[in-house]
């Protein structure tokens, strides 16, 4: 009795840890999948979004500033439905050693049953189990042969049970086999049209370069002014918001200093911690868009050897696209920007968050605003009918990365 409750641990342990490695294993491959998905939409969302028009008269600059993007979106793709072929693969031959040793199993639990439903045969009639009874030489034997003749009807019935359980197991493994199968089918097919769109516009790519690389100088050259536009632009909304810190501290009667934040109130107070709790969790200024340029100091997207700042992030959308506020405020300052275009501050106790490149603003400074309440519309070249959102987020006048505090940014 022993020996049989410790092969049911055995057997109850090693259930479970294979359960928990398909666990594991599952959970992987959701997150491979949500992840593939993710870039498949951002993938869809550059093609509407930068790609749709292909009438529009597009620089060649922009164009492969776009075509660069979408490439290194396109190959993370592939990457990504790469490792989830690989781990299916891993999971399909898992399942089929399984499905190899589920048969062994199964083969000799059927076996054992067989020879046992033959000695039970033999020995059925009620006479050969009285005289196996009667033949016993004490009570205290006549009491042992009965527990064993209980014991041994018992363990026919769990045999019994256990072909069942484990031809049910069989089953659902050759199901969940075959439905890995053809998810890795499609994947592969998946990849390979990926793959092909991918050979399409590194070619482009390619053309684009050649013809740049010419022009060379020139192209930097031009780099380097949208820089020096983007510098100047930053820093009037640094001196702006400098400026709101220097006046919250004289109308508290506080004397403002070099590393002097915003005064705030005890409302306001309370506005940046709900602002703070929210952090990755923000929704985007825009409804629709894509992250054509991230936060921080690199490398140009094109020529690699120009390293470039941004101070925010820029993010293309649709044209008369409306800018939304990413949480409760006030309008600090509604700007016509010297070298751009018109721009808002909304504060939010001691963080800031600024949309540059408006065409059109629907509040005034002093106006409360509420999370994704319209707050403009954003500006389309007519030019080239490129549609971009500077967005940024200040701590008092110290840049923030957005991706940080905008949700899946």
């Amino acid at each position: 009795m022993r020996q049989k409750n410790t092969f049911k641990y055995i057997f109850l342990l090693v259930f479970i840890l294979t359960s928990t490695l398909g666990f594991s294993q599952s959970k992987k491959q959701q997150e491979l999948e949500e992840r593939r998905q993710e870039l498949s939409r951002e993938i869809k969302q550059i093609n509407d979004l930068l790609f749709k028009n292909k009438s529009q008269k597009k620089s060649q600059t922009s164009l492969i500033e776009d075509l660069s993007y979408k490439v290194s979106v396109r190959r993370n793709l592939i990457k990504v439905t790469n490792q989830q072929a690989n781990l299916l693969t891993r999971e399909i031959n898992t399942n089929q050693k399984r499905i190899t040793d589920l048969r062994n199993e199964l083969k000799t639990l059927k076996d054992n049953y067989a020879r046992m439903i033959v000695t039970s045969y033999k020995s059925k009639s009620e006479q050969s189990r009285v005289m196996f009874l009667l033949s016993s030489s004490n009570f205290q034997q006549a009491y042992k042969r009965v527990q064993y003749i209980n014991q041994y009807a018992e363990y026919q019935k769990e045999q019994g049970e256990s072909i069942k359980i484990k031809t049910a197991e069989l089953q659902q493994t050759n199901t969940a086999l075959l439905k890995q199968k053809e998810d890795k089918q499609k994947l592969i097919d998946e990849n390979r049209v990926a793959q092909r769109e991918l050979e399409g516009e590194l070619k482009q790519q390619e053309s684009l370069m050649a013809s740049i690389n010419k022009n060379l100088n020139n192209y930097t050259a031009q780099i380097r002014q949208k820089q020096s536009e983007a510098d100047k632009i930053d820093r009037e909304i640094e001196k702006i918001i400098r400026d709101a810190i220097a006046s919250s501290n004289k109308s508290a009667g506080k004397t403002t200093t070099a590393s002097s934040g915003f005064a705030l109130t005890p409302e306001d107070k309370i506005l940046a911690d709900n602002f703070v709790s929210s952090k990755g969790k923000l929704p985007w200024p825009v409804e629709k868009g894509v992250v054509q340029l991230r936060y921080g100091k690199q490398p140009h997207p094109v020529v690699k050897t120009v390293m470039i700042q941004s101070n925010g992030v820029r993010i293309a959308t649709e044209e008369g696209a409306p800018i939304r506020a990413v949480f409760n405020g006030k309008v600090l300052a509604v700007q016509a920007i010297k070298h751009g275009n018109l721009s808002v501050l909304i504060q939010h106790g001691n963080y800031v968050t600024v949309y540059k490149n408006l065409s059109k603003v629907y509040v005034k400074k002093g106006d409360m605003v509420t999370t994704k309440q319209e707050i403009g519309q954003v500006f389309t070249n007519p030019s080239n009918k490129e549609t971009i959102l500077n967005f940024s987020i200040f701590k008092e006048s110290t840049t923030q990365n957005p991706a940080d505090w905008i949700f899946k940014m």
